[in-house]
């Protein structure tokens, strides 16, 4: 892809009496953006880059405007995580950057590469506190929360400006990137063709990182001694996408692995050595642990007593050096890109090198098909109104031979529910709340994914969490995307049977309005609505909505007491039991 031809601009003569063409700031963004390949924005147009949003759009770039930013870099987020290449946000200034400021930092946590673009108001203003039309330091407020951050102060280094910011976001573990565009800079006219002498074309922007010999032979001889070895993949490893290395590894070894939910699908779920359904006993027993991608943080338990066994000994392959040895000691550090790696595991894995002993393999088979059955138990039920059990699996039967779908999912226990239940059986199509567990990323991931895949999407909401993001669903309308939104509407934060503990009018904290009708707010925007009260209907507006290509909203009506205070996360919330404020 080449930089497309400067608009002319004014022509003011030059020293030998002929006109010169001139270019500006805004030309500059769009045409470097064009020269390495980017399509698509996602933002919120305003002062001062309306025009910028609009230049965009005319030199071919399609922008997804929103009602919120940080909806938009969350689309931009998991765009860059599905093509491995940076999402564009584009903001306004101050107020509008601090909105997508969350989804940026919420991109660097999960290893999702990004870049917030943001209008800025000239820095002689700023620097000197003088008042300016939303005044903010955006560069220096945005270092804490993102892997990197620029400003572009004169517009001959767009080009470098750009560049540093693709590398940045994808070198290395990605993450969230922030790049400041004054409007002194986005106005300011140069020279044609030394505007595009000042264009950068990035090259070989995330290199192979190629992990040491030394740490592959460690590695694979650690799992040879194991009697009872597991593998763990993390959204790091669906990311990487070196999924066929990754299913042969684990097949030729016969190690029993267990999935991330953003991780679920790389195999798929039913493979007959996934332990997800032996979760607890795998992880307290295991004796050698294989990290693939996966971060020993909350979501594991920081690899620490009790869940985990206290002399488990554990593999870690990661990009970043700094991540071996965060929790428990690494005793085989494998640090390279997670492509690199495999292949090397591959190459290096000696026939039978590794045979977990069968006695191990026996019970977590032995597990798996208790758990298996108590949980069918409790799917097959088919309770009035319907609980989280009984709706999802309306869910998970009709999305069981529709592969492409993605899917995403956030809540407490819309989450937590969704994760468990409903099967993947190809990789990156599960998108959910992630490492920081932040409610509000629905509808942005739902954008995101449609825009970029072309595919369907189900998007499977809680009511609490749908509220963060949810005027999106106009959004989703404008630009015609199939989305298919299913709110699971129990009337509450976690569950809708709380009550005010002064005995007030006021409902309680937790409590939503119980007859919400969610549905009525798609059909405003001229989507389809569907109100259903049991799995029938469910199943019946699912098939409906996704056969008609066009934006819907399901509002599912769940038993208000159904759901657990704080999801599967009731350790982390605290609880007061003085003075009657307790549960």
């Amino acid at each position: 892809m080449i930089a497309t031809e400067p608009k002319l601009s004014n022509k003011p003569e030059s020293s030998n009496g002929e006109k010169s063409a001139l270019t500006d700031g805004f030309h500059l963004v769009v045409d470097a953006l064009k020269l390495n390949g980017v399509d698509t924005i996602y933002g919120v147009a305003g002062i001062p880059i309306t025009d910028l949003a609009r230049l965009a759009q005319a030199e071919g770039i399609r922008f997804i405007g929103f009602r919120h930013e940080q909806s938009a870099g969350n689309a931009a987020a998991i765009s860059g995580y599905l093509t491995q290449k940076p999402g564009i946000c584009l903001t306004v200034s101050a107020p509008g950057f601090l909105n997508g400021l969350v989804a940026v930092a919420n991109a660097t946590t999960n290893g999702f590469p990004m870049i917030q673009i943001s209008g800025s108001s000239d820095r002689e203003i700023v620097d000197l506190q003088q008042g300016d039309y939303e005044e903010l330091d955006q560069m220096n407020a945005a270092k804490p929360y993102t892997k990197a951050a620029f400003r572009v102060s004169k517009p001959e280094d767009i080009g470098i400006g750009i560049a540093r910011a693709i590398h940045a976001a994808v070198s290395g573990r990605p993450g969230g990137v922030y790049l400041d565009l004054t409007a002194e800079v986005l106005a300011a006219a140069l020279d044609a063709n030394a505007g595009v002498e000042s264009l950068v074309r990035v090259v070989d922007a995330a290199p192979r990182q190629i992990p040491a010999p030394e740490s592959i032979e460690r590695a694979l001889n650690l799992l040879a001694s194991a009697e009872r070895p597991l593998i763990i993949l993390g959204k790091g490893a669906a990311y990487a996408q070196a999924d066929s290395d990754i299913r042969s590894f684990i097949e030729k070894t016969g190690i029993p692995y267990l999935p991330m939910s953003m991780a679920k699908g790389l195999l798929p779920d039913n493979h007959p050595q996934s332990a997800a359904a032996a979760r607890s006993l795998v992880l307290a027993q295991a004796d050698v642990v294989m990290l693939i991608g996966a971060r020993l943080n909350w979501l594991l338990a920081h690899g620490k007593a009790p869940r985990w066994s206290a002399t488990a000994r554990f593999v870690q392959v990661d990009i970043s050096p700094t991540e071996i040895d965060s929790n428990r000691p690494i005793a085989a550090p494998v640090v390279g890109d997670i492509g690199s790696a495999m292949s090397a595991f591959l190459s290096t894995l000696k026939p039978k090198q590794i045979q977990p002993q069968t006695a191990w393999i026996k019970t977590i088979a032995e597990r798996k098909q208790h758990n298996v059955q108590s949980m069918a138990a409790r799917l097959n039920a088919n309770p009035s109104p319907m609980n989280f059990s009984s709706a999802l699996r309306a869910v998970r039967d009709f999305l069981a031979d529709k592969p492409d779908i993605y899917l995403v999912n956030e809540g407490a226990n819309t989450l937590d529910f969704g994760r468990d239940i409903i099967d993947m059986h190809q990789p990156r199509k599960r998108l959910d709340s992630g490492t920081w567990g932040v409610m509000g990323i629905g509808m942005g991931y739902a954008i995101g994914a449609a825009v970029t895949s072309g595919k369907p999407v189900v998007a499977i909401e809680g009511d609490s969490a749908f509220g963060f993001s949810g005027m999106e669903i106009e959004t989703i309308c404008r630009y015609s995307l199939p989305i298919v939104t299913v709110v699971f509407n129990n009337g509450g934060v976690y569950k809708g049977d709380d009550f005010n503990r002064s005995g007030g009018a006021d409902p309680s904290p937790t409590v939503l309005m119980k007859s919400a009708r969610y549905d009525k707010l798609i059909e405003a925007f001229g989507g389809t609505g569907h109100h259903v009260t049991d799995p029938q209907g469910l199943t019946k507006a699912l098939t409906n909505a996704l056969a008609s290509g066009r934006p819907a909203l399901i509002n599912c009506v769940i038993d208000p007491t159904a759901g657990t205070e704080s999801g599967h996360l009731q350790s982390l919330n605290p609880t007061s039991h003085i003075g009657g404020a307790g549960k």
